[in-house]
């Protein structure tokens, strides 16, 4: 599940920050797919820290 908010919550930031700077459509697009595979990634190393912190 974190994975899952990782990656919508970083491409709807990055839609907005690109939007926020004056981008296009396809500025919107390519930053909230950076955006959302990076806070993806990022919820993943969380998920996999906790599962061996609490299964432990």
């Amino acid at each position: 599940m974190i994975v899952i908010a990782g990656l919508f919550g970083g491409a709807l930031g990055g839609a907005l920050l690109a939007r926020k700077r004056g981008g296009r459509a396809a500025d919107m697009a390519q930053y909230a797919a950076g955006f959302g595979i990076g806070f993806a990634l990022l919820g993943l190393f969380v998920t996999i820290f906790l599962e061996r912190i609490l299964a432990g």
